[in-house]
């Protein structure tokens, strides 16, 4: 599958809420040929989780604890392929058990540390709803403008992604995360000074592995790479069936 490359039409813009300057950085990853790294500055690794059944029928999956699918099990193990080789200073994961048995399957279990600002949107009343059972009674429904009654609002998982933004920002070195779409959406939109709305652009595969860095400076933050699912496999499918 091709990768999703940040459009132009992201250029930065005031978010309502002021994310803190980041401090240089002077340690880093070192590149591993074909990968679009920059030398000596931060890069912050976005792991989603496997497949789960919600995933595969379109139900929005928050707070629900789902496992995952085989194939979302499979394709956690390639994402570790897809990893292995590089360094990091320190590995995060939702404590939701679909980002923990990724973590885990990647090879990354024992050293991951619980934090739970990387757990998924509350959805609220739309919790396990498919989007065509809402727009069933509300048609003209759109995520990233309309929200989740009885949930968590624009504003609060904006600043949960500020508190993770904050967090990375004052840790020298590669980090990766595991989480979930829609959060992992908003915490990109976050990092590039974007409201959380702005996270609409920015579609998410299961087990896909992108980048946020830096272009020039800790000034310029930027996306470094979108969405890879190279490493996803169809002996995956065909291991499931």
């Amino acid at each position: 599958m091709p990768l999703y490359w940040l459009p132009a039409c992201f250029s930065r813009r005031s978010a309502g809420q002021q994310i803190p300057a980041p401090d240089a950085l002077e340690n880093w990853n070192d590149a591993r040929p074909g990968e679009m790294l920059l030398n000596r500055l931060q890069v912050i690794y976005l792991a989603r989780h496997g497949e789960t059944a919600w995933s595969l029928s379109g139900q929005h999956t928050g707070l629900t604890d789902l496992p995952l699918t085989k194939r979302g099990e499979c394709n956690a193990r390639r994402l570790g392929e897809r990893l292995k080789g590089l360094k990091f200073a320190r590995v995060f994961t939702s404590p939701l058990q679909r980002a923990r048995r990724t973590c885990e399957l990647a090879g990354f279990g024992p050293r991951a540390e619980v934090d739970r600002d990387l757990v998924e949107w509350n959805y609220g009343d739309y919790e396990g709803l498919r989007t065509e059972d809402i727009r069933a009674k509300r048609p003209d429904w759109q995520l990233f403008r309309d929200g989740f009654p009885g949930g968590e609002s624009f504003e609060e998982i904006g600043a949960r992604a500020d508190r993770v933004v904050g967090r990375l920002r004052s840790t020298e070195g590669a980090v990766l995360l595991f989480s979930s779409g829609h959060f992992l959406r908003v915490l990109a939109a976050r990092w590039l000074g974007l409201k959380p709305q702005d996270a609409r652009y920015l579609l998410l595969s299961t087990a896909s592995l992108s980048t946020l860095t830096y272009e020039h400076n800790p000034s310029e933050p930027v996306i470094g790479m979108w969405n890879d699912t190279h490493h996803v496999s169809q002996q995956c499918l065909e291991e499931a069936k």
